[in-house]
């Protein structure tokens, strides 16, 4: 599988390390890919990446990818990167609207042991209070596969974003543990 890798993981600073002690307790903090879904898009150009990467720089970025629009190279990464236990979590971008092309959803929702019905549902409430009736064409959507959380936000830059900050970030260490056995709800 060819992808096209963007970010190396940065070395943490100490006082980040130190909300990441008092955020996540004993537990490491979860480990994250981010991917950008897209056939156009470069390291220039993804600025949907690099607010995935911003929004969740409390976490340990794994690494960031661009992969084309191509369902066996979506669940190709996933199933690997969770049969090889490189991630608590995937972050996707893009892929999630109503073109032919977009078929991140499709790809993933095959893989999805468990669906998280309320992500979507979250992500479409707060994009309504932004841009109104066109919430309802974003298929935002999350699940497992195995222990690894999976989300996959709309490929705009402020879509990665708000999901990212409001949804993802504040839940993540929670339902990493709760994924791995390690808390009740």
């Amino acid at each position: 599988m060819s992808v096209v890798p963007v970010m190396k993981p940065r070395a943490k600073s100490m006082s980040v390390r130190s909300v990441q002690t008092e955020r996540f307790g004993a537990s490491p903090p979860p480990r994250v890919i981010t991917v950008t879904v897209s056939d156009t898009r470069s390291a220039q150009s993804d600025a949907s990446g690099r607010a995935l990467i911003e929004e969740l720089a409390a976490f340990t970025l794994v690494r960031h990818v661009i992969v084309p629009d191509d369902p066996a190279r979506i669940a190709a990464l996933v199933e690997d990167a969770v049969e090889h236990n490189e991630a608590d979590a995937i972050v996707f971008s893009g892929g999630t609207g109503i073109s032919a092309r977009d078929q991140t959803v499709e790809a993933l929702e095959r893989l999805f042991d468990k669906k998280l019905d309320g992500f979507g549902e979250a992500f479409r409430c707060l994009s309504w209070d932004e841009v109104g009736p066109r919430a309802i064409l974003s298929r935002a959507t999350a699940g497992t596969v195995g222990s690894c959380l999976v989300f996959s936000l709309p490929g705009s830059e402020k879509a990665a974003r708000l999901g990212a900050r409001a949804l993802i970030a504040p839940i993540l260490g929670h339902a990493v543990n709760i994924a791995h056995g390690r808390t009740a709800h």
